[in-house]
């Protein structure tokens, strides 16, 4: 059994200056000789690997003891017992000389003596490079692998290579065992030059980097000594990859860095293994080398503005061969990659170049083509300029001259590209709809200096774009008007819901598309709505297979219901709307899952807001099929809610009707004397608050205009107050139109909604 005295969490400061816990194993200590320091050495639990430690000034509390590997990067030692913690600080200071009471083993450095140190002459390195020979390998590998574990050795060790030109030196021992096929020495190497990669600093990597040297670094870390034979990175350099020039560079400059950033990009991917969490540290230079490259190129690029022209001329130009128009396509995706290394506003003036040069008009031909790989790479183009600018992509939209043929829009481009992407799980029309949803979101567009941005571009939006967007979910809902069952009003559409899983997927991120509308835009999304009567046309995806399409039909209406505007209330209670929700509910019978939790939902939400036209909806039309499901009290709630408000209206009326009849001579000839249109204004106002709905249709009936709504009924047919006009609860009939007002009264009662089985 582990001793768990020396058991230990091993824990790194972050850059956020936040403890990462990087796993638990058991602690040991030793003194190396060499270093003449005492380090720790730490088993994972995880793997049974070992890691080094140099804790030259460590600090000690309680169960901790804290230390620094590198600049900002510090390490931490959790002991599960103090005992433990005790112990090993105890043989710290033992073998430094310090008094183990002490919490620091660091002596105090004042102000001016840290000044000396900076101002040593890089000459006095403390670190001895043996002579670069064959027969010191071993000892040169051993020497630059000791010291990794010590910020200062390391630095002491880059001065001492770098003062001598002893890189070159060492690439040149590469040869020299290469042509000897000497393994053992090639395997120092790979050790020796892994070792100087770890020591990040820029001036060796400028120097390991160069044209003249890079490929021998390359050749070194092939012989790595745990492969049986070594890998042939230098060939597939040399002669598999291939450097494309889609335009001619004429910068021998530019072409040397492109050359140099990709080889050494492969050296930190491909080359190096993975390092671990100890080492992560290490490569930061190397990661900051790649960075500043790629930024040096695409600001070359950017002032060279006759490449650019020729780029984009050639991108466009329908003379130009597919295979040529590819790689233009690939260029410029990897040019807005580099991109993102820029600076913000070096990145702003990139895209804005871009822009000028007519990045959008060339995205608009060229996502449009059939080559599935010019469109995957016009479309990560099209991703960098939205995330930069939507406001960018909107104003061009809108700018667009306004042909006849609305699919020649750019986002109708897109939408296109959405609903046709060939991939089954439908890769590229996900990425797509998330830049939709970013081009149409309200959120980003109130920043913007032009404060009609929203208006103009939703009105152009619904008004050129939305009749695409939707034709699919149209399309797979459509009614089936041979069906003399087709009533208006009814809820029987011909079920042609999609079996295929790739079509109810690309429905499933319409329908999430126009769920987010129906959350940001207001009064479009609702005239549309109306329109097209799309609530219908999406319930019929309550009959899909695909559980996750009826859930996502299911979702759309809970976002409409959950605005609780009685615009869209009144619209579904005309059009009888709940009837597809309660099938499928039924339908679903006593399986408890995801669908039947969903519908309880819905409901729920309707009783707890209290939405009072609803509830007398259900109530009146489906009460009888609901009222057997009791494994939830919801529908009994809606039932009670309907019976509270009943009694709470028979309440009121008769404690108006008695306070009609107790009003004394003189109001009753002041209600008299009044003009007709004024005539029962107290009464209506003390009604008001309490009978919003009805008092609505209260003064709709002394207009003469009645809109067919659902509410209370009344517990008397015929209450009167004198003097007024009909103010009592009627039951309404329906779906007459406003051409039929004045045959209002000759409409016959809606009849209850038949549920299929």
């Amino acid at each position: 059994m582990s001793d768990t005295r020396r058991r230990v969490k091993v824990y790194t400061l972050n850059e956020d200056r936040q403890w990462d816990d990087r796993g638990t194993g058991h602690v040991s200590s030793t003194f190396v000789e060499r270093l003449k320091g005492i380090s720790l050495l730490v088993r994972a639990e995880s793997d049974g690997k070992f890691s080094l430690f140099d804790v030259s000034f460590p600090v000690f509390q309680d169960t901790l003891i804290v230390w620094s590997e590198a600049d900002n990067y510090d390490l931490a030692l959790s002991f599960q017992e103090k005992a433990g913690c005790d112990e090993i600080w105890e043989k710290i200071c033992q073998v430094q000389g310090k008094d183990p009471a002490l919490d620091v083993t660091q002596d105090p450095i004042d102000e001016s003596e840290e000044e000396r140190f900076e101002e040593i002459p890089e000459t006095s390195h403390l670190v001895e490079l043996p002579p670069c020979e064959l027969s010191r390998l071993e000892e040169i590998a051993d020497l630059v692998t000791s010291v990794l574990s010590s910020p200062i050795r390391r630095e002491k060790l880059a001065l001492a290579l770098m003062s001598e030109g002893y890189i070159k030196k060492l690439l040149g021992l590469f040869r020299v065992c290469e042509d000897l096929d000497n393994r053992e020495g090639l395997h120092h190497l790979y050790e020796i030059v892994r070792g100087v990669l770890f020591l990040n600093k820029a001036a060796l990597f400028e120097v390991m980097f160069s044209d003249d040297c890079i490929m021998d670094v390359v050749g070194c870390l092939e012989y790595d000594p745990a492969l049986v034979q070594p890998k042939r990175h230098r060939e597939f350099l040399t002669k598999t990859a291939k450097f494309k020039e889609v335009i001619p560079i004429t910068d021998s400059e530019l072409r040397q860095k492109i050359h140099q950033t990709y080889r050494v990009q492969y050296i930190q991917d491909i080359i190096l293994p993975t390092p671990s969490v100890f080492e992560e540290n290490f490569l930061s230079t190397l990661t900051s080398f790649i960075f500043f490259n790629k930024v040096e190129i695409v600001s070359m690029l950017q002032e060279d503005e006759k490449f650019l022209t020729e780029v984009f001329a050639q991108l466009t130009d329908d003379a130009t061969e597919d295979s040529k128009r590819r790689e233009l396509v690939n260029f410029v995706k990897e040019f807005c990659a580099f991109s993102q290394t820029l600076q913000p506003q070096n990145r702003d003036a990139f895209f804005k170049t871009l822009a000028n040069l007519g990045i959008l008009p060339a995205l608009e031909i060229v996502m449009g083509m059939d080559d599935l790989q010019v469109r995957a790479a016009a479309t990560d183009i099209f991703s960098y300029l939205v995330e930069f600018s939507p406001s960018m992509v909107r104003e061009f939209v809108m700018q667009e001259p306004q042909q006849t043929d609305d699919d020649v829009l750019l986002i109708n481009v897109v939408i296109k590209q959405m609903i046709c992407d060939s991939d089954p799980e439908l890769g590229g029309a996900v990425q797509l709809m998330g830049l939709l949803r970013t081009l149409i979101d309200p959120e980003n567009m109130l920043a913007s200096s032009n404060k009609t941005e929203k208006t103009e571009f939703l009105s152009f939006f619904y008004k050129y774009c939305m009749h695409v967007l939707t034709a699919p979910l149209l399309a797979n809902t459509a009614h089936d008007k041979s069906s003399k069952e087709l009533q208006e009003g009814s809820t029987k559409i011909n079920p042609v819901c999609p079996d295929n899983f790739q079509t109810a997927q690309l429905l499933a991120l319409i329908l999430e598309l126009l769920t987010f509308c129906v959350e940001h835009h207001t009064y479009h999304i609702k005239t549309y709505i109306m329109n097209k009567d799309l609530l219908r046309r999406v319930l019929v995806l309550m009959n899909s297979k695909h559980t996750f399409l009826a859930l996502c039909a299911l979702r759309f209406m809970r976002r409409i219901i959950g605005l609780k505007d009685e615009y869209y209330n009144r619209y579904i209670i005309k059009g009888n709307l709940f009837e597809p929700v309660i099938n499928a509910l039924l339908d679903n019978g006593t399986r408890y899952n995801l669908l039947n939790s969903a519908i309880i939902e819905l409901f729920e939400f309707i009783k707890v807001e209290d939405i009072k036209s609803l509830i007398a909806h259900i109530v009146d039309n489906f009460y009888k099929a609901l009222e057997s499901i009791e494994y939830v009290q919801t529908f009994k709630g809606l039932k009670g809610r309907y019976e509270q408000e009943k009694d709470r209206q028979s309440q009121r009326l008769n404690r108006y009707r008695r306070d009609a009849r107790s009003l004394d001579e003189d109001e009753e000839l002041w209600f008299n004397d009044d003009d007709d249109d004024d005539d029962g204004e107290a009464v209506e106002k003390r009604m008001e608050d309490d009978f919003p709905d009805s008092y609505g249709k209260y003064m709709e009936a002394k207009k003469g205009k009645f809109e067919p709504a659902v509410v209370w009924p009344s517990p008397s047919p015929k209450p009167f107050l004198r003097g007024t006009a009909l103010v009592g609860l009627v039951d309404y009939p329906d779906d007459e139109d406003e051409e039929e007002e004045d045959e209002e009264e000759e409409q016959s009662p809606r009849k209850r909604p038949r549920l299929s089985s």
